[in-house]
């Protein structure tokens, strides 16, 4: 009866593993700047830390489904917890490292790091969910560690751009206040959750083998394509801040900004998410996962459309935190008006997860779980897809390297209106013996 304990500690420390997720996650790519003034690195080059965060999805994404199987969410969690806090110190001592060797040593805490990422991943939404006795006030929880993940996505390259600050002479050092803190959330975590009495999930045991289980998945023609989707959305939901981070702070953009604006402007995106998933949350009731996904990925395709081709020269007024001679604060700023186009695209990459993955599991019964498993294996795509971007950035430019995002956009479109159908309803999808 969780109802009835008090487990305002323990979930407190899930809500904050929340922010770590994304605190962890978003600081790959802004951290690209500090690389590529650092070692004088390509944009392709520059993201491969958030390459190297996302690439171990692929690697733990179905070990860490069957960790929890085995040893369960607290012993998991704290797992994951050790990972992150190890990850984060090996990025911490490549800046102590030779110039030689510095850039390899930040590849492999990022690497690192994307473990625990993706551990955590697997455990704070049925923990908190758990903690909160269930139902409505456990999906309550939910959203609010969902909320804080939003709040520390918009934060993270906000923070780093301060610590920047003149993009041309960023160092990793200049990062470290920030891997402290990280460090330091962490071990305080770990500590609270070893010593914490707290109810574990219930993990069911199939008596089919995890290997039928997805290959049964994968049986399912709408399921392979969304499974394509995650890949390609958090693709486009990482790159689109990510390079526009790159492009503002550029001296060949027209009115370069320092990193500390750059990093607010490209914050704003990640603000905006957190705006589309509190009006996706309080309309999806009434409005069908298909109906959202073809809005949202219309409205992104139209709105990359036009930042590629209105010229970056016009600027518009938009309200942001800004950074002018050392003092910052709120207010307009002009900024060149594709910088205005891209951040609008974060209200529709808000609701597009939920939205592909109730489409891409619809009908799938006893693959659910292994359908789930193979989701966070193509969550790799925030890794590698943004590296794409990048390699393209390097040889026609920042605005031609959205025909990426283009491309994806346009293939969540043709998912929501036609590859998501299922057409494989013979197919058997009765509850497995337990």
């Amino acid at each position: 009866m969780t109802q009835n304990k008090n487990y305002t500690v323990p979930i407190i420390m899930m809500i904050m593993l929340f922010g770590m997720i994304s605190f962890v996650t978003n600081l790959a790519a802004p951290m690209g700047i500090v690389l590529k003034s650092q070692f004088a690195v390509t944009n392709f080059l520059g993201l491969l830390g958030n390459a190297a965060n996302f690439i171990a999805y692929a690697v733990m994404g179905i070990p860490s489904g069957i960790l929890l199987q085995r040893i369960g969410y607290k012993k998991t969690a704290l797992i994951a917890v050790a990972v992150g806090f190890v990850g984060v110190g090996i990025q911490y001592l490549s800046g102590y490292a030779g110039q030689d060797s510095a850039f390899a040593v930040y590849l492999a805490g990022a690497f690192v790091a994307g473990f625990s990422m993706c551990l955590l991943n697997t455990v704070v939404n049925p923990m908190l969910n758990t903690l909160g006795g269930g139902g409505n006030k456990g999906n309550q929880l939910i959203q609010v560690g969902g909320s804080f993940n939003s709040v520390m996505a918009t934060a993270t390259p906000m923070i780093v751009g301060i610590l920047i600050g003149d993009a041309a002479k960023a160092r990793i050092t200049d990062i470290f206040p920030f891997m402290y803190a990280a460090m330091a959330v962490f071990a305080i975590v770990f500590v609270v959750l070893y010593f914490v009495n707290i109810p574990e999930p219930h993990a069911q045991q199939s008596s089919e083998p995890m290997a039928n289980l997805m290959a049964g998945a994968l049986k399912f023609r709408h399921f392979i394509l969304g499974a394509i989707g995650i890949f390609v959305y958090v693709g486009v939901e990482v790159g689109t801040p990510g390079v526009l981070n790159y492009f503002l702070v550029d001296p060949n953009t027209p009115n370069p900004m320092n990193a500390t604006t750059a990093g607010f402007v490209a914050g704003t995106y990640w603000f905006l998410m957190l705006i589309g998933r509190l009006v996706g949350a309080s309309i999806g009731a009434k409005v069908s996962s298909k109906t959202m996904l073809t809005f949202a990925s219309g409205l992104g395709l139209v709105l990359v459309l036009l930042a590629m081709f209105t010229p970056a020269a016009i600027q518009v007024s938009m309200p942001v935190l800004k950074s002018v001679a050392g003092v910052t604060s709120f207010g307009l700023l002009e900024v060149p008006i594709t910088a205005a186009f891209l951040v609008l695209v974060g209200l529709c990459t808000s609701i597009m997860w939920g939205g592909i993955f109730n489409l891409a599991v619809e009908g799938l019964g006893k693959y659910l779980a292994a359908a789930s498993g193979i989701f966070m294996v193509m969550v790799c795509g925030g890794g590698i897809l943004p590296a794409l971007q990048g390699w393209v950035a390097d040889i026609a430019g920042y605005m031609p390297s959205y025909w990426v995002i283009v491309a994806g956009l346009a293939y969540l479109l043709f998912y929501a209106l036609i590859g998501s159908k299922n057409v494989n309803k013979d197919i058997p999808v009765g509850v497995p013996v337990i």
